[in-house]
């Protein structure tokens, strides 16, 4: 019996963790296009810093917005507020 919950234990933590990786790989990889962009003007001081995307996106003038707190967002770099906020804000470091 004790086997048995040992290897039932086993098997839902390499479940968890194979999900895990799996949702990180599908982040980076959906973090590099937009495909749908923020239709409200973000408050700046909410913005941590901007990302570029990918050149091999689709859909190209759009930049990605890091969040406090971590979210993303994808808008507009022909916005007039992006603009501004361009000139007030850095680009992401990259992550390690």
């Amino acid at each position: 019996m004790k086997l048995i919950i040992a290897a039932l234990v086993c098997l839902l933590l390499a479940g968890v963790w194979l999900q895990d990786v799996d949702a990180k790989s599908m982040h980076v990889s959906s973090s590099n296009c937009c495909f749908i962009t923020a239709k409200k003007k973000i408050a700046l001081k909410k913005i941590q810093c901007y990302k570029n995307i990918s050149s091999t996106c689709s859909y190209k003038n759009r930049l990605i917005l890091k969040l406090t707190g971590g979210l993303e967002f994808c808008v507009l770099q022909k916005e007039s507020w992006v603009q501004a906020y361009l000139k007030k804000i850095n680009l992401c470091q990259k992550e390690t």
